[in-house]
């Protein structure tokens, strides 16, 4: 009996997004674990959702497989799935499992079309010499405060560790207070981060902003494009008349003839 390609096609379509939901879902069995240790009811309940989780995956597969127009092929390209199945021990290559899932799904689609926006948002207007500018600024901060304060005395910045958490702190205008200079350049070095923080927070709000209008603008002037070309469709149809005498290009009389009563003087 022949396998059907488009069978194949429909049952995937069918399962994948259920799939990458179960996956999802049983993210917290494999990381719990991690964090803390589980015992009794709940090691248990733990055991038999990853058991279960797992026959699902093992169905998933065998199903495929027998569907799969090529089963030579489909062994060789889902070589993951197979060792999901096989070896029960790899439970976190589920995990690369879901990055394949959520790449045929909608979830890629819509990371997809996220990464497209924020690099066009990151290219907008020369944002990205601007971002590149202010971490050139921050690491030189950074280091020039270091070599300020590391030997100062009361100084609580020793290192460029800690250096560049305070300039990072600064620029972004957080200001926790567990790093501070205390030696006049190193304040003065803060001045600067100060300033250029509240800056970059203009730029990235303008930035955005203009991005998102000169968007509205681009449909905008799409559609008054769309509509001037369907004027001159219509007049280019109506419109073969001569404007001085009336008439076509055929040669042809476009004028109306009025009739005139018999009785009129």
């Amino acid at each position: 009996m022949a396998r059907s390609e488009a069978a194949y096609e429909r049952f995937s379509a069918a399962v994948d997004g259920p799939m990458m939901v179960i996956t999802i879902l049983w993210l917290p069995v494999l990381i719990i674990p991690l964090l803390t240790p589980v015992h009794g009811t709940v090691a248990s309940t733990f055991a038999t959702v990853d058991y279960t989780v797992w026959a699902l995956f093992a169905v998933e597969y065998l199903a495929k497989l027998m569907l799969a127009p090529n089963r030579k092929q489909y062994v060789r390209t889902h070589v993951l799935d197979l060792v999901i199945v096989a070896v029960p021990f790899f439970r976190p290559a589920r995990l690369g499992r879901l990055i394949n899932l959520a790449r045929l799904g909608r979830v890629g689609i819509v990371a997809a079309d996220v990464l497209a926006r924020a690099k066009k948002i990151m290219t907008h207007q020369g944002l990205q010499f601007v971002l590149l500018a202010v971490a050139v600024i921050v690491f030189a901060s950074a280091g020039l405060v270091t070599i300020a304060e590391r030997s100062a005395k009361g100084a609580n910045i020793h290192d460029f560790g800690q250096g560049l958490w305070w300039a990072i702190v600064t620029v972004t205008t957080v200001g926790y207070g567990d790093r501070y200079p205390v030696t006049p350049f190193g304040q003065g070095v803060a001045v600067v981060l100060m300033l250029v923080g509240i800056g970059l927070i203009g730029v990235l709000t303008a930035t955005v902003a203009s991005f998102f209008v000169d968007q509205k603008t681009d449909k905008l002037e799409e559609r008054l494009v769309r509509m001037e070309s369907l004027l001159l469709e219509l007049t280019g149809r109506t419109g073969d008349r001569s404007p001085a005498d009336g008439r076509s290009e055929n040669g042809s009389s476009n004028s109306v003839t009025i009739p005139v009563p018999a009785d009129s003087p």
